[in-house]
């Protein structure tokens, strides 16, 4: 019946589909007349666009007549006219929406659509992606495009400086990471001074990769913080303690990846530390809460993290794994003590702890955005979130060209074993019929068991994870030649597709490059010697040494110095193959990617293998989205096993009977639809607790983030005031109605006054000794009374103290010191937050509801903030000591970094 329906009334994508394709005939119909237009008349349209949104049009208005001039741009900038879909993407996009499409389809050409458009306000359009190599390709790229239409491209990337940011964040579109454009938020926030924040407000944001920057990465919010103390002989001292206990000492849920201490692991922790002198009485005394949390942060580090699969250990430092994308999270550390508890495990220099001084979750700074718009090829699995979250709703785009991929079913295992047996056998048949595979693993423990067997069996291939990602762009350029075998721990936001026979591209680069190995070599050489030249500069007590360190360069240095050279003669080769200067080579490299092709496609076009089901279908479905990119045909199918992690944890049992009844043999493989519905089951219960965790996050950040916004829109009143004396007069105003009505309750009886607190608070905050005694003697007066009087003589000692400094002096002075003073209250308050929420959830234990007891309680912590600021920054004020010389240059207390 819904079949039937379909069939009638099309499904419910296709019509709101169907609104774009009329204007994409508009937009065709337009070609012609964009065409006759010459270059500067083509770059004329963008003033011209502009002039007329400045006269009252709007932008959907303007989309039609921008779009075909974006597309003609691309066509004379890039070679590459816009497919229709394509500009249905881009206005998608220009809704505020999720545009859904394949692998292959375009999606960086798309974003030209609405960013050129959107950028028309001049307010700024920001692109956001993954990784720096991506913002720093896309934006290099399709800067062509935006510069032929007059308008500027910034790319922020990590290494920045504020001044480079400044002007990056003022171009017309801006290229980056989410990680950059969120702490670049967090940092705005701690500045001093409206002139040193380096953002200009959020008004359009397209988010590459959608589904992998607002899902995957939503689970861990942005945090800069400070370093602590040094505590490292704690870590190793309470790491040592670990092993000693067994499995009936903790309860380990795979499912939730949570491990908590039995009622017997309890008494085993308690005695091992007090035997180990880290700990004295009972495990629940307050004094003890610090040493049992590091226990338990032990715990985790050894039972649910593992090496090679959520971390890597390079160059002595322990790097965590993305598990969406298989890279390495360079700078990102896990928070509470875990990632030093990991690094105590693993025997390496443990890092400082850190205080949070500034954090946000990934949705509320994406919420920031007044339209927000994301694109992938994998986003409908999580539509509800996405609507949920963000209000954005997926239109998922049709192909250019019809999909010719097939999906096979599942080949289900009893073993491992058993599995990898078949897949080698799999493999071996693909390499000598010349159809290339991608044969995709879930972690690089599982890339690298697989590289071994394919090794023993004798079939070449390559390996694409963390430990290689610097090879990463060649490795997927040939990934599509006939008969290769690549093996890649995930494939989400790669960024580059693979090509049947090869790119030509890197195959141009790569044939130039190892012709130059005489050119490389001199200008290493030159490099190395000006690099060294640098150090004598820095320490001339080396100069005599010039020719021993030339000898023995650190292998680090060496690296960095053979990077650059290599970037540097790349970028030489790639501007002579620009201006035309290897045709011949480029000619033939054509013609045997041409025939590549051909051997590739008559074998089946490019087959991606998948080893075991992910955690989450839109992994499984980023991975089959590398084949049958524009059209062209190719096969997918996975191979799991009972043993595989998914299968083990949620449905081993039922699945393990059911090959039993069947009567299934050793080496024998169950295939069905019906067990990829029972895998797909699975796989669901795993995308709903994750979206459970991330709800719980946003509900929890959701009462900070009020709070937040509240402080960092005071932050910027204050920098943008030139005069903040009323606020600090209205400030001392409520400190002495507070401190008056804490001593003096209105309503109460004058021998119920604590008079002797009145005045110690008084000369404490104020610096002054008012006759308060006598006033509090008069017959009938009253606290409102008492309120004006001391008001009037804290104002007239304040105003004493002013005179001495001097008017502007003063007026600097009042700024800079309620800006530290809001800054350091919200970094406590910070604190008292994260304490206040790892314990909450005890409250359940009462029947209480953990949410709206953080709720009750930020509010009482937030009303305290406040009145410790007033408070803090009135005493401050009010006792400072004055000493001549030019102002100090005032700067945060602690030198922030990013987790």
């Amino acid at each position: 019946m819904l079949q039937l329906a379909k069939k009638l009334f099309g499904s419910s994508n296709e019509r709101q589909i169907k609104p774009y394709r009329a204007r994409v005939q508009r937009i065709n119909a337009m070609e012609p007349v964009i065409e006759a237009l010459s270059d500067s008349a083509l770059r004329g349209k963008t003033a011209e666009l502009k002039q007329k949104l400045a006269n009252g049009a709007t932008l959907d208005d303007v989309l039609e007549e921008a779009f075909a001039v974006v597309r003609e741009a691309s066509k004379r900038a890039l070679g590459m006219r816009h497919f229709d879909v394509q500009l249905i993407g881009g206005m998608v996009l220009h809704s505020g929406n999720i545009a859904e499409m394949r692998t292959g389809e375009g999606k960086t050409l798309v974003a030209t659509l609405p960013a050129y458009l959107n950028a028309l306000e001049g307010k700024g359009v920001h692109v956001i992606t993954v990784n720096d190599y991506l913002a720093s390709r896309d934006a290099e790229w399709m800067n062509q495009v935006y510069s032929f239409l007059g308008m500027k491209t910034g790319t922020i990337v990590h290494g920045l400086d504020d001044r480079q940011r400044r002007e990056a964040y003022a171009c017309d579109i801006t290229y980056g990471t989410n990680n950059e454009f969120g702490f670049d938020y967090l940092r705005d926030n701690m500045k001093y001074a409206l002139n040193d924040m380096v953002q200009r407000g959020h008004h359009y944001c397209i988010v590459d990769e959608v589904d992998s920057i607002l899902i995957d990465e939503a689970r861990t919010p942005l945090i800069i913080s400070g370093p602590t103390d040094d505590r490292s002989d704690l870590y190793r001292q309470i790491d040592a303690i670990i092993p000693q206990l067994t499995e009936e000492d903790y309860d380990l849920d795979e499912k939730q990846r949570s491990i908590v201490f039995t009622e017997e692991g309890n008494e085993h922790i308690e005695d091992l530390l007090i035997q180990a002198g880290l700990m004295e009485g009972s495990m629940y005394d307050p004094q003890n809460i610090t040493i049992v949390h590091h226990a338990n942060q032990a715990l985790r580090a050894h039972k649910l993290f593992t090496r090679d699969k959520d971390y890597i250990v390079k160059d002595k430092q322990v790097m965590l794994i993305d598990e969406f994308t298989g890279r390495m999270m360079d700078g990102r550390r896990l928070s509470e003590g875990l990632h030093q508890a990991i690094e105590a495990k693993e025997g390496v220099t443990i890092q400082p702890e850190n205080q949070t001084l500034a954090s946000i979750t990934y949705q509320n700074y994406f919420r920031l955005y007044k339209k927000l718009a994301g694109m992938t090829g994998t986003a409908d699995t999580e539509a509800d979130e996405f609507m949920d979250t963000y209000g954005l709703r997926v239109f998922d785009i049709p192909t250019n060209r019809p999909i010719q991929r097939i999906d096979e079913d599942d080949v289900v295992y009893r073993t491992a074993k058993e599995k990898y047996k078949a897949i080698i056998e799999e493999l071996r048949d693909c390499h000598q019929r010349g159809q290339p595979v991608l044969l995709g693993t879930a972690s690089i423990e599982k890339s690298e068991l697989l590289s071994t067997l394919l090794a023993q069996a004798k079939i070449p291939h390559q390996v694409l994870n963390a430990r290689h990602h610097e090879r990463e762009a060649l490795i997927i350029a040939q990934a599509g030649m006939p008969g290769a075998i690549t093996v890649a721990t995930n494939m989400a936001g790669r960024g580059t597709d693979i090509q049947l026979g090869g790119n030509l591209e890197m195959r141009m680069e790569t044939e130039l490059l190892a012709g130059r190995q005489d050119q490389l070599q001199a200008e290493f050489q030159t490099e190395l010697q000006e690099e060294v030249g640098r150090i004598i500069e820095k320490t001339p007590a080396l100069a005599a040494s010039r020719d021993q360190i030339m000898r023995n360069v650190p292998p680090e240095l060496r690296d960095q110095v053979v990077k650059r050279v290599e970037h540097k003669v790349l970028e030489q080769i790639r501007q002579e193959i620009e201006d035309g200067k290897h045709e011949q080579l480029k000619t033939r490299l054509k013609d045997e990617i041409a025939a590549a092709k051909k051997k590739a496609l008559d074998a089946g076009g490019l087959f991606v293998l998948g080893t075991e089901r992910h955690e989450s279908r839109r992994i499984d479905n980023q991975l089959r989205g590398r084949t049958g990119r524009q059209g062209d045909p190719g096969r997918s199918k996975f191979y799991v096993s009972i043993e595989d992690d998914l299968l083990r944890i949620f449905a081993a049992e039922r699945l393990d009977t059911i090959m039993r009844r069947l009567g299934i043999k050793e080496d024998e493989a169950i295939v069905h639809p019906w067990m990829n519905k029972a895998l797909e089951t699975s796989q669901k219960k795993v995308e709903q607790r994750n979206f459970e965790i991330r709800k719980n996050l946003l509900k929890y950040d959701n009462v900070t983030n009020d709070q937040r916004k509240a402080i960092f829109e005071q932050r910027i009143e204050f920098m943008t005031a030139e005069d903040v004396s009323d606020t600090i007069t209205e400030m001392r105003r409520d400190v002495v109605e507070d401190i008056v009505n804490e001593a003096m309750p209105p309503k109460t009886y004058a021998e119920q006054w604590d008079i002797d607190g009145l005045i110690e608070e008084t000369h404490k905050i104020f610096g002054i000794t008012p006759p308060i005694r006598e006033w509090a003697s008069e017959e009938g007066v009253a606290n409102e009374e008492i309120i004006e009087r001391l008001s009037a003589a804290a104002d007239e000692a304040f105003l004493a103290r002013a005179a001495e400094m001097g008017p502007d002096r003063m007026r600097w002075f009042e700024k800079q010191i309620l800006l530290q003073l809001l800054d350091k209250e919200w970094r406590e308050h910070l604190q008292q937050l994260d304490q206040l929420r790892s314990v909450i959830h005890l409250r359940s234990y009462g029947q209480r509801d953990p949410l709206n007891e953080f709720k009750s309680e930020a509010f009482a912590l937030f009303s305290e903030l406040l009145s410790s600021l007033r408070k803090t920054v009135t005493g401050t004020l009010m006792n400072f000591q004055i000493q001549q010389g030019p102002p100090p240059q005032q700067r945060p207390a602690q030198a922030p970094q990013q987790v």
